[in-house]
């Protein structure tokens, strides 16, 4: 006990192959004082009896960053710390049953091959070539990734843990973590059975343990930690005499296989084949009273219930015969844990200063290393190199609840290789948080959409309309919805629509110094009392953090409004640093919004005897009466119209929404919205603006006030990306001959045979009949009037680019009427 460290910069709490790489990328940025604690042996969680694939597949732009870095450090990691490993690099085929699967590898080879990733396009034959075994009469084509294959994760894990070592980090197995507490300047004490330690940060990188960890948080402002643990079940064959023989012929392994439509991966192992399944009919565990999460699980597994499997094993024998060959050597039936959406929480531990997460990782062996620097830059750097939010913490709030929770891990696993369609809304874990007019939305034919887990409609049906999830299913614009959405966003254009939005993050900002502190904090100026503007923030790096509203109600009483899934991340965007004597209270769940808009807005709002300066100008806001219910106005309008936004108790939205539908106003939902805000250009929250671009690349230089004497985040280097010119320009695109299908989040923009840019956010502009892209291109030839392409699901579009303002209404006229 002599040599037990009683204090450390950073102590990391689990030993699995995440917590392990964290403490590696610490030592190796230097935070060598650091210490990891195990309550086993490291690995004694989900790693030890993970199968260990690896693959660099992702529809996810940031998951698709990670495991490309993973793959490139196993590469390198065995020669690094002189310990060897079992790495395989086979490639892998994944197998699509139809159109719509072969145009998401069309899309994720395009993001892949931007990240420089060789994933390609294959014909059945030829994936027939590479897998003789292979069935592949009914197959569409497939999808193939040479940098595939299968590790050894307690190599790995034990590789990683010796390159930490030789840094001088520290780890402490069989040493339970108890407790934590923080102290009042934010560091914190961590109990174990061995002693305490006292450290400034602490990762909670505990696995399917997670949970139960996160609770010690709780009395400093954590939260329930939104996971589950699911029972992930494989089995391995005995050996397979035709794929010996093969292997020894060829001197290699055949190609890791994934079935996706049918939902399982098959895997040569030695010289016999790794069969594990998603089944539809899977399991949680530890999720109910009489079968409570025990204490200790370290290198154990559920009971064997292959039943859940047969289907899966049956069609995994059509498609490869060797397969029924061959007897179960070995079943492994394992627990797994899971995040609502299947991606881990990785980044601040959302409420708690000085805490981090890096758990409930459901691919923890192909995304550990990428993980491990994500971590180690957040703890270290209090950013990332890549925008990091699909796996961010705090993307989920209070409407996480256990049966959420179960709901969405059991529908992310059954659907593991899911298609995320453009217009699709998966059904579990719904009805979270509803507006105040819910029932009268759902009436009005309201097809809903989850936001933060509020329910808003995404468009309205009429009687006849498809809006079964089937219809949903696919890439292209064209569906019910679309002559729905269009006329909505004509109702917008020529007349005066309402759309029902709960959810916005809402926070109150007040106190002597205030506006001192936000001058301090955004890179533009303040409104004037009874003003509004948009605001930018930007990390150290000048990079957009995030977009809020601010209303200004006096000198030093403001209200933020900002995004609906940004409610807990802005929320701490504001705390940090936040000065003793002021107040910042979040107001998100007590009001709602009404956005009512179009050109005949005013005359809706003179029908209704509103009590309020309706020819206040754009960007006023102010307090009213509209149909004798109070309220406030803001006149603004996300749709590009004359319009104003009502804001407004919740117990007053009801008799608002029944007043300006009575009095005109056509209902109209979120995808009209999309596409109207669009033809102006305006910008979604981590779509367009994320830390991947800067605020001069992101184009918003009218809202930086460089001349200001506060030194906000980010001004010295937008001054020198300023001087030296940006490398990257926002740019709107319209593509000139569009096909069936708008162009996703991160298509590849190509300039000649170059990667130029990629999009950020695509979809049809009613107003202006066109298919309009906004992204990103390289400065020099971000000229208006140029051609480029634009990859769409595997098709290469031309686009041109336009003049750097709206698409529609491009001086404001409408708006400012």
């Amino acid at each position: 006990m002599d040599d037990f460290p009683t204090s450390a910069r950073v102590v990391i709490i689990g030993g699995g192959v995440v917590g392990v790489s964290t403490l590696y990328h610490l030592a190796k940025k230097g935070w060598t004082d650091c210490v990891l604690l195990e309550k086993n042996e490291l690995t004694a969680g989900s790693t030890w009896h993970a199968a260990g694939n690896c693959p660099s597949f992702s529809t996810s732009w940031a998951v698709m960053n990670m495991q490309r870095y993973s793959l490139g450090l196993y590469k390198r990691l065995a020669d690094e710390v002189d310990y060897p490993m079992n790495y395989h690099v086979t490639g892998s085929i994944r197998l699509a049953h139809s159109k719509e699967r072969m145009q998401e590898f069309a899309r994720a080879m395009s993001m892949a091959n931007y990240q420089g990733l060789n994933l390609k396009l294959m014909t059945p034959d030829e994936a027939q070539q590479m897998y003789p075994f292979l069935e592949t009469h009914d197959l569409e084509g497939t999808l193939y990734d040479p940098d595939d294959g299968d590790i050894d994760p307690a190599q790995l894990t034990q590789a990683l843990a010796k390159g930490a070592r030789q840094m001088g980090a520290k780890i402490e197995r069989f040493c339970s973590a108890t407790g934590v507490t923080q102290h009042a300047n934010g560091t914190w004490t961590v109990h174990t059975e061995k002693g305490d330690i006292d450290c400034e940060k602490v990762v909670n990188a505990g696995g399917y343990y997670a949970q139960r960890i996160g609770e010690w948080f709780k009395p400093y402002g954590g939260r329930t930690v939104p996971m589950v643990t699911m029972s992930h079940q494989y089995f391995l064959t005995d050996e397979i005499p035709e794929l010996k023989e093969w292997t020894e012929k060829n001197g290699g392994k055949v190609p890791l296989l994934r079935d996706v439509d049918s939902s399982y991966y098959l895997r040569q192992d030695k010289n016999g084949l790794n069969l594990g399944p998603y089944e539809r009919n899977c399991k949680a565990h530890w999720v109910t009273p009489n079968d409570p999460q025990p204490d200790d699980f370290s290198f154990q597994l559920y009971p064997d219930d292959l039943e859940r499997l047969e289907w899966y094993i049956e069609d995994a024998m059509a498609r490869v015969p060797i397969l029924g060959t061959a007897g179960v050597g070995r079943v492994i039936n394992g627990p797994i844990p899971y995040a609502p959406d299947g991606l881990p929480l990785l980044g601040p531990m959302p409420g708690v200063k000085n805490a981090f997460e890096a758990c409930v990782f459901t691919f923890g062996i192909t995304q550990g290393g990428g993980a491990g620097k994500v971590a180690a830059e957040w703890i270290v750097d209090g950013q990332t190199e890549w925008d990091m939010w699909a796996c961010d913490p705090r993307r989920y709030t209070d409407y996480t609840d256990q049966d959420y929770c179960h709901q969405k891990a059991v529908e992310i696993y059954g659907h593991e290789y899911g298609m995320h369609f453009p217009h699709k809304m998966w059904p579990a874990g719904r009805d979270k948080k509803l507006s105040p007019v819910h029932d009268k939305v759902i009436a009005l034919g309201g097809q809903m959409g989850a936001y933060n887990g509020w329910e808003r409609a995404n468009w309205f049906a009429t009687d006849g309309d498809d809006t079964s999830l089937a219809a949903t299913e696919t890439w292209e614009r064209d569906g019910p919805w679309q002559p729905r959405v269009k006329a909505e966003c004509e109702a917008v254009r020529d007349g005066v629509g309402v759309l029902d939005l709960p959810g916005f993050s809402r926070f109150n900002l007040s106190g002597e110094g205030a506006a001192e502190f936000l001058r301090g904090r955004i890179a533009g100026a303040l409104p004037k009392i009874g003003r509004m503007n948009l605001a930018y923030f930007a990390d150290d790096r000048g990079r957009i953090l995030t977009e809020m509203s601010v209303m200004r109600h006096a000198e030093d009483h403001f209200t933020l409004i900002t995004a609906a899934s940004a409610q807990w991340h802005d929320y701490e965007v504001l705390k940090d640093g936040l000065p003793e004597g002021l107040s910042l209270t979040d107001h998100t769940t007590e009001y709602s919004t009404l956005i009512v808009t179009g050109p005949k807005a005013r005359d809706l709002f003179e029908s209704l005897g509103t009590e309020a300066d309706l020819s206040a100008g754009w960007l006023s806001h102010q307090a009213a009466k509209v149909a004798g219910v109070d309220c406030a106005l803001a006149r603004v309008s996300f749709a590009g119209e004359l319009g104003w936004e009502i804001h407004a108790a919740n117990a007053n939205i009801p008799a608002l929404y029944d007043a300006v539908l009575g009095a005109g106003a056509v209902p109209f939902g979120m995808f009209a919205l999309n596409a109207l805000r669009l033809e102006k250009g305006y910008r979604a929250w981590k779509g367009d603006l994320s830390t991947d671009y800067s605020l001069l690349e992101g184009g918003l230089e009218r809202f930086i006030k460089f001349d200001k004497p506060q030194n906000f985040p980010g001004k010295a280097a937008l001054l020198a990306e300023k001087q030296a010119g940006v490398r990257k320009r926002f740019v709107t695109l319209t593509l000139d001959n569009p096909g069936p299908a708008d162009a996703p989040y991160m298509s590849t923009i190509w300039v000649g045979d170059e990667v130029a840019g990629e999009t950020t956010s695509g979809g049809w502009g009613y107003r202006v009949d066109k298919s309009i892209a906004l992204g990103m291109l390289r400065a020099d030839a971000a000229v208006p009037g140029a051609k480029v392409h634009v990859d769409i699901y595997g098709e290469r579009y031309i686009a041109t680019i336009q003049e750097d303002q709206p698409l529609w209404d491009p001086d404001n006229s409408r708006i400012r009427a």
